[in-house]
């Protein structure tokens, strides 16, 4: 936990204190002068949720400090993003629309670390980066709401209907007084954190193919190792544990997965979804350590699952995504599906291989106690029943729709008897 040395003020009344919760981007640094110009004492909170080095960290903090911030704070949020997030989605095992690993539910966590220094200094006030036009205000504006009752600044939102070029407008005034601007905060709007990174702007939002410049973690084709990658993953409730044989917390595992994959071009696409205000939202992301656990996950589940769970467990499961996605982290319904979720992981305990050769990951093994295996039974192999309860069976299992065909096409065939001419 870093903080930096409070800016001394001149005499007269003291500002008032506002909480931004800060990343050292393009929209959050514009926000520290125009509240500072707008008679606040900002207090600027990075929750370090895993995507960044200690570099990074040290740039973050140096940067809130020359906009003028009054204090700075870095937490660790790796561990609370792998229990309040990364666990039951993982449970879940679906994307937002099918694809999207929901890479941006650090905001959740993020909010939460805003409030608790909000508390801390005795201000009701929090202030946010996020634009008018994409999810993320939803998500910070609604866990604010639900966790208490605190007022919301969001300069970005304030000028965007002066200024429709809102990056622009932004860069310029921050050269203006003197700060410049990361070459690739002025092309792309990136999103980092344990989970992945994001990619929008320029030739991305354009709808054409991204430029070499919209690339994270992910090694291009040309740099992927020549030999296959092969990780073993140790499951206990849902939940994995062990990495090739070695326990790690969770937010650890999943940063060497990222480490593993990200060299394999493992977990980058191009997404095109519907966003919570309505409009077409189209990024690069790229999830190696997500991906991987998803697929080594899934693999376990089909294995131990009954048909009915497999089969039902999905359609929950979208439930929850949705509701992530959309801002709905604390509604109380989150929680009852996160109670089946949890539910559903009681056997899911093993182990899976998982094996690349890049782009792509295979869970090529799965060990298991929980495994559905039938004694005597083999499917396509070998089987202890015989013909007669096998046609007895497929007779009454169909019954329903063989009743339907026989007795429609006797239906048909009497109504074209009786219209045949005498």
């Amino acid at each position: 936990m870093n903080q930096t040395a409070p800016t001394s003020h001149p005499s007269g009344p003291a500002p008032t204190a506002v909480v931004l919760a800060y990343s050292g981007g393009l929209d959050t640094s514009f926000c520290i002068p125009w509240l500072i110009e707008r008679g606040y004492a900002v207090h600027t909170v990075f929750a370090d949720t895993g995507g960044v080095d200690a570099e990074e960290r040290a740039y973050i903090e140096q940067r809130a400090t020359e906009l003028g911030v009054t204090s700075h704070l870095t937490i660790d949020g790796g561990p609370a993003l792998w229990n309040k997030f990364v666990r039951p989605f993982i449970w879940a095992g679906e994307g937002y629309q099918g694809q999207y690993p929901l890479l941006v539910s650090d905001r959740y966590l993020i909010v939460e670390a805003a409030l608790q220094r909000a508390d801390e200094l005795g201000t009701r006030i929090i202030a946010h980066g996020c634009t008018g036009m994409g999810n993320d205000q939803v998500r910070f504006d609604l866990s604010v709401k639900s966790l208490g009752d605190y007022h919301i600044l969001a300069p970005i939102r304030e000028i965007q209907k002066e200024h429709p070029a809102v990056r622009a407008y932004e860069q310029a005034f921050l050269e203006q007084r003197g700060f410049a601007v990361r070459a690739m905060q002025k092309a792309y709007t990136v999103n980092e954190n344990l989970l992945g990174v994001t990619l929008s702007g320029g030739e991305v939002d354009r709808w054409q193919a991204p430029g070499k410049g919209a690339r994270g973690w992910c090694a291009a084709r040309e740099q992927w190792p020549a030999s296959a990658l092969q990780v073993r993953l140790q499951f206990e409730q849902g939940e994995a544990v062990a990495l090739n044989g070695e326990r790690l917390p969770g937010h650890r595992l999943l940063a060497k997965l990222n480490t593993l994959f990200a060299a394999y071009g493992v977990g980058r696409g191009l997404y095109t979804g519907d966003t919570t205000i309505g409009l077409k939202g189209r990024i690069v992301y790229e999830a190696p350590g997500l991906l991987a656990l998803l697929t080594a996950h899934r693999a376990l589940e089909e294995a131990v699952l009954s048909k009915a769970q497999n089969r039902y467990k999905p359609e929950l499961a979208r439930k929850w995504v949705e509701l992530v996605y959309e801002g709905f982290f604390y509604d109380p319904l989150k929680t009852d599906l996160e109670s089946f979720l949890a539910s559903s992981q009681r056997c899911v305990v093993g182990e899976v291989t998982l094996e690349t050769a890049g782009g792509r990951v295979d869970a090529v093994a799965v060990s298991s106690p929980h495994i559905l295996n039938a004694e005597g039974a083999t499917y396509a192999q070998a089987a202890d029943w015989g013909v007669a309860e096998a046609e007895g069976f497929i007779r009454l299992y169909g019954m329903s729709s063989t009743l339907w065909a026989q007795v429609n096409r006797n239906h048909n065939r009497n109504a074209t008897t009786e219209k045949e001419p005498s």
